[in-house]
């Protein structure tokens, strides 16, 4: 883990902390990373109460509870995905936060509407859910991934 990235999960499990809050994860293209990087952190599970790696539609449906309407219609690389995995990942592990991660890691998968490096994000909290999407370049597979996931934790933390 390099030493910003090791700073940036730090924070963000102290800040957690200090607010006697918790945090539960749903990645999809991610695969786990989020919930790698943090349970690198000594005292991660304090704050950390655990994830969900929903790589498939058929594991969004089962695990997170994704309308299959929704996925028929706007697809798993959508805010509206993206919503229903943070609030569903927080109400199955009655959590107070929720981050969720849906995308186009590459090098395939990408259309003229939906490219490479496309990733939709979701915040959830009591206060409900909030969604973003970001388009970042497609060097390649591994840093599309990287760069989701430090959106994600970067996001959670201005949030905090």
């Amino acid at each position: 883990m390099t030493k910003k990235r090791q700073e940036l999960c730090a924070e963000l499990i102290t800040r957690l902390k200090k607010r006697k809050e918790n945090l539960a994860l749903a990645e999809s293209c991610t695969g786990g990373m989020v919930g790698e990087w943090l349970t690198d952190i000594a005292g991660a599970s304090e704050v950390f109460e655990g994830g969900f790696v929903v790589y498939s539609n058929d594991s969004k449906i089962k695990l997170l509870g994704v309308p299959k309407r929704i996925l028929a219609s706007q697809g798993a690389v959508s805010e509206a995905c993206a919503h229903y995995l943070a609030k569903n990942a927080r109400e199955h592990l009655q959590t107070d936060w929720a981050l969720s991660i849906t995308g186009i890691a590459g090098p395939g998968g990408g259309s003229s509407t939906k490219p490479v490096g496309l990733v939709c994000f979701g915040l959830a909290s009591a206060s409900g859910v909030l969604t973003q999407v970001r388009h970042f370049a497609p060097k390649n597979r591994a840093r599309v991934r990287e760069a989701a996931a430090l959106f994600a934790l970067h996001w959670l933390l201005r949030v905090l």
